[in-house]
């Protein structure tokens, strides 16, 4: 199988840190020029900058992912500096406080929204408008074991995750025969700075979640890079609007 990303471009959101920053790596060690952007832009440049110094192709773009034109033109800088995009992963996320769904406020939810699921589907509008010209592409988007099941608490969350999947799979089928392969990764508990910061606020929700996990650790952001590698490779040519759960064994029980 061929991992190589040589004379590829990809891009990666939510890439300052975390699943985002290991898979950006993880396709400049490829070979890939890569475009990384964040929310945060002097940690997203930083990144860049340090994969560019190592001797890769590394641009690093200031995107709120749930403002459309920040979308439009992170995507319009990506194909402007490396002529075209190859690979996407739709990383950029946020988590929410756990509450019941009744003490919920609409703010949180359009807050949530709006960079869990309009974001994505914002990042995909862009994404598949360069791909469609070119005739070929790959995008993965991250969702979560929270689009696959309920959690108690987290409503809002989890609406948003399987809102990726439904993208997923609607946008997969439109675009399968135009040699753009669409997926989704559905990672478990990962040991990430939004995971960290809710061990600390939560410590018995997640050893809960730990509690219940057949791996018995948290899962590591390589681990979700190399899924999203493949699912970009043409080893995965053939997988169409698929959501890959990488948990650790959570959720087939």
């Amino acid at each position: 199988m061929n991992l190589s990303f040589q004379n590829k471009v990809a891009l990666v959101t939510g890439a300052a840190s975390g699943m985002g920053l290991a898979t950006a790596k993880a396709f400049a060690e490829a070979g890939a020029a890569v475009a990384l952007a964040d929310v945060n832009e002097n940690a997203v440049r930083s990144e860049a900058e340090k994969l560019a110094t190592a001797g890769h192709r590394a641009i690093g773009i200031r995107c709120n992912v749930a403002d459309e034109a920040d979308v439009a033109a992170m995507i319009a800088q990506t194909v402007s500096t490396f002529g075209r995009l190859d690979a996407a992963f739709n990383n950029a996320g946020i988590q929410s406080p756990a509450v019941e769904t009744a003490d919920a406020s609409g703010e949180e939810f359009e807050r949530v929204n709006g960079i869990n699921l309009r974001g994505v589907w914002n990042c995909m509008k862009y994404e598949l408008r360069q791909m469609r010209e070119q005739g070929s592409g790959a995008i993965v988007n991250n969702s979560s074991i929270g689009g696959l099941i309920g959690i108690p608490g987290r409503a809002i969350y989890h609406a948003t995750k399987f809102g990726v999947i439904g993208l997923t799979k609607s946008a997969a089928l439109e675009y399968a025969s135009r040699g753009i392969c669409i997926n989704a990764v559905c990672p478990g508990t990962i040991n990430t700075p939004m995971v960290a910061d809710m061990l600390a606020k939560e410590p018995d929700t997640m050893k809960d979640i730990l509690k219940d996990q057949p791996i018995r650790r948290l899962g590591r952001p390589e681990e979700i890079a190399s899924a999203v590698l493949w699912l970009c490779s043409p080893g995965a040519s053939f997988v169409i609007g698929h959501a890959l759960a990488v948990d650790g064994g959570y959720t087939p029980r």
